[in-house]
């Protein structure tokens, strides 16, 4: 079993120096909140994420298939138009974009999944306590300087700090 050393804040401004403290000091950490905490974000050096890129993928092979399964069936399936054209883009444009929609939603649902890591293959360090109203550090106990670690997360004005094995 893995263990992981966690400091519980009362105070958001605690827990984002101590956060960034230990980023400093290029400690792997996780981090939990009772809210959500977009300076979290800026603290940890969080970028964007790259769910945007699935989606932007998915919506372009989706026009793309759209347009080659209308396409492909005027062109099995020849029918005498008249003088118009075998392949006309405008009706197309509908299958092109319910394809667009659907590839598009699809590849984003992929992509959450994907990024997020989800299903979890691995248990996580945890405390009921971030969820009512403490912000957690949590530090792997394997770090190699957890003695400065540990010094770090009662110097930022920690209520606990406690070992859990997960």
């Amino acid at each position: 079993m893995a263990e992981s050393v966690m400091a519980l804040y009362e105070y958001e401004e605690d827990f984002l120096e101590v956060a960034g403290k230990l980023k400093a000091m290029d400690v792997p950490l996780s981090v939990m909140t009772p809210i959500p905490m977009h300076d979290v974000e800026k603290v940890l050096g969080i970028g964007k994420s790259k769910v945007r890129f699935f989606s932007l993928t998915g919506a372009i092979l989706g026009g793309v298939s759209g347009f080659a399964l209308a396409a492909g069936t005027a062109l099995v399936f020849l029918l005498p138009t008249g003088g118009r054209p075998i392949i006309p883009i405008p009706p197309y444009l509908v299958i092109m974009y319910e394809m667009t929609i659907l590839f598009g939603v699809l590849a984003t649902l992929l992509g959450f999944h994907v990024v997020s890591g989800l299903p979890a293959w691995k248990d996580a360090p945890y405390t009921p306590e971030a969820n009512i109203d403490r912000f957690v550090v949590s530090v792997p106990a394997d770090t190699s300087d957890l003695a400065a670690v540990e010094g770090v997360m009662r110097e930022g004005g920690a209520v606990e700090i406690k070992r859990v094995e997960y």
